[in-house]
């Protein structure tokens, strides 16, 4: 077992590091960031160490700072969790010549699954089931055509030095081709630094599964079972579960078999995770090897009984795999959802910020960035936390699950708690009959109640205390009501509030046993309202709980996971919409394409720069058919929300 082992990364998946070496009384340095500073990462740890700026590039991903980090606090290993630094053979190979350990696969193995050429020729040889695709990979639209034609539309090209899904694009006929390619090569040589692609046949509305296998040094390997990751939205993964739901046991018996043959046939050493489509007709299809710990494993963990961390330390250390195939037993079921930083009603955008107050669910298992409050920089993935239920069967963790996300209070940022509660309510989701393409119709249909009105409902519960409401009508209002009351349409006066930049009127109606009466946003509301002792309001609005906490200039307010944010007006705001040709980025992040060049002429929604904001890519568009007249960023710039990209001549 390590002595002391520096945990190369930051958030939940650090902590959750963190804890199994506490566990097994083995030391622990932590590394940060200068936007992680006071991280709550850091606690316990022997030693700390700060690694450089807040880009993940100068800090996170600089090699040489982790590695020294590592030296200087006497670490005998390092763990490098999951991204950043995780798939990188580079850095596996000058841990392991610093003559520490490796907490993961050797730099070969590493390198030979990040290729996505050289593992598709490696499973193939093994006997795993691929794809129809190319044999090689290349930057040539001609090679691509000859190679799509012999696989039939459609057909997904793939980045061959990519991950989680970036820069692929799905081709349906070969007129769109050339356009595709050119488009991936450059956002390939962007964001990757190669711009080589891969044609395979596309798999219309196919499962994603994927199974948990380990190695170690004696030649042995074994899986711990499949999990389920369909439910995912731009190829990033929401929820997952485990065992897979309605997967036949043949299926499974070879899905299992495919992951344990391939992972022998690499002489794999350590966790590492085979991902798998399965189509409409059964057939599974490998698609990559994760060489590190995934996001997901604690799904594994409540299925099996293990700590999947603890084995990644045995085995590094030498140490043979702590349990046979056949003692490997699944029981139950388990449920994950992601919790991300990000913005539903705006297109899924990050949304980084400070979250003021966090109450976590009791009942479930919680894997969390930070514990009763704490901020997520802009410059890292959107992961606040996961949520794990497990249970007796699926209907029973599904259920946890869903209780969980209505228990969870986060106040001040926006999450993606309210989508989730959504989605695990979905028909086929509750019949574990996905695919990866559920996500998408659910974000495609229009909002069907009026959260607007319920959020301007709250905040007049928490601006007009009881006391204040049941005043006479005679005496006036206090604060913000806007006119005495004697008013038919509103009794008890007018309350005007700002949220996303208008000014909303609320009437206030009445107040009785079931709460307060209001007119908001044209419907009639009732709201109940009840401070707690910790600074919080809770109620519930309609048949939705909500959430509220008063601040310096107005009232945040979450209702069943989704977030408003509500001023005071001040009335001395003006000014309107710009209508110079400058292009903006809504969020602070890195460009890492651009798709235009000074005096290039380009359509209205034609692609302009590709901005990765918190591991997500956001394309920004020309707004409107115009020549480029100013190009203001390049590949590689950090930028700041509404910083000008392109400016345009229309």
């Amino acid at each position: 077992m390590p002595k002391r082992v520096l945990i190369a990364n930051r958030g939940e998946i650090a902590r959750r590091i963190a804890r199994t070496c506490r566990r097994l009384d083995v030391d622990y340095v932590a590394v940060h960031s200068a936007a992680d500073a006071g991280a709550a990462h850091l606690a316990g740890a022997v030693d700390t160490v700060h690694i450089g700026p807040a880009a993940a590039r100068e800090s996170y991903l600089d090699i040489d700072a982790v590695v020294d980090a590592a030296l200087r606090t006497d670490c005998d290993a390092v763990h490098p969790g999951y991204g950043f630094l995780s798939e990188n053979p580079e850095f596996a190979a000058r841990v392991t010549e610093a003559g520490l350990v490796y907490i993961g696969p050797d730099a070969a193995t590493i390198e030979e699954m990040g290729d996505k050429a050289r593992a598709r020729e490696l499973m193939a040889a093994a006997g795993v089931p691929v794809l129809p695709g190319s044999a090689h990979a290349t930057e040539s639209a001609g090679v691509l055509l000859a190679d799509a034609r012999r696989i039939g539309y459609p057909v997904i090209l793939k980045p061959v030095a990519g991950g989680g899904g970036k820069g692929m694009r799905v081709v349906h006929a070969e007129a769109e081709l050339p356009e595709a390619v050119a488009e991936a090569v450059r956002l390939g040589r962007a964001g990757f630094g190669d711009g080589r692609l891969l044609a395979e046949r596309y798999v219309a509305a196919p499962r994603h599964l994927e199974v948990q296998v380990f190695g170690d040094r004696q030649g042995t390997v074994v899986h711990l079972f499949e999990r389920e990751c369909s439910l995912q939205r731009r190829h990033q993964k929401i929820v997952e579960e485990a065992p897979a739901p309605h997967l036949p046991p043949t299926t499974r018996r070879a899905l299992l078999d495919a992951a344990v043959r391939g992972a022998t046939a690499l002489g794999y050493v350590g966790a590492g995770t085979f991902e798998f489509i399965l189509d409409g007709d059964g057939r599974f299809f490998f698609l990559e090897v994760n060489t590190r710990l995934q996001v997901e494993h604690p799904v594994t963990e409540e299925i099996t009984g293990l700590d999947l961390v603890e084995w990644q330390l045995r085995i590094a250390d030498g140490e043979p795999i702590p349990l046979p195939q056949w003692q490997i037993r699944a029981t139950g079921h388990a449920i994950e959802c992601r919790v991300y930083a990000e913005d539903p009603a705006h297109g899924f955008r990050p949304a980084p910020g400070r979250a003021e107050v966090v109450r976590w669910p009791r009942d479930v298992r919680v894997e969390a960035a930070f514990d009763d409050s704490g901020t997520v920089p802009g410059f890292y993935d959107p992961m606040v936390a996961k949520l794990v239920a497990a249970g007796p069967d699926r209907p029973a963790a599904l259920a946890r699950l869903r209780t969980a996300i209505e228990d969870t209070t986060l106040v001040g940022l926006t999450t993606n708690l309210g989508f989730l509660g959504e989605l695990l309510a979905e028909p086929r989701v509750v019949e574990g009959r996905v695919d990866t393409h559920l996500v998408d119709g659910v974000t495609a249909r229009p909002a069907t109640h009026d959260r607007d009105g319920q959020a301007l409902a709250c905040a007049a519960a928490m601006a007009v205390p009881e006391r204040t409401a049941a005043a006479s009508p005679w005496t006036g209002t206090i604060g913000a009501f806007d006119r005495a009351a004697l008013d038919p349409d509103a009794p008890l006066g007018r309350l005007v509030l700002r949220l996303d930049g208008r000014d909303r009127e609320v009437r206030l109606l009445a107040r009785d046993r079931a709460g307060l009466h209001v007119e908001a946003d044209g419907r009639r509301v009732t709201v109940l309202a009840e401070p707690a002792a910790d600074g919080l309001v809770h109620g519930t609005v309609g048949s939705t709980r909500w959430t509220g906490l008063p601040t310096s200039d107005g009232y945040e307010i979450v209702i069943g996971g989704h977030r408003a944010a509500l001023s005071r007006p001040t009335f001395d705001e003006g000014g309107g919409e710009a209508s110079d040709g400058a292009v903006r980025t809504p969020m602070p992040g890195a460009v890492v394409g651009v798709a235009c060049e000074p005096g290039g002429r380009v359509e209205a929604g034609e692609l302009l720069v590709v901005v990765e904001a918190m591991k997500m890519e956001n394309r920004i568009v020309a707004p409107f058919a115009g020549t480029v007249d100013r190009l203001s960023c390049a590949p590689g710039d950090l930028v700041a929300a509404d910083q000008v990209l392109v400016t345009l001549t229309p």
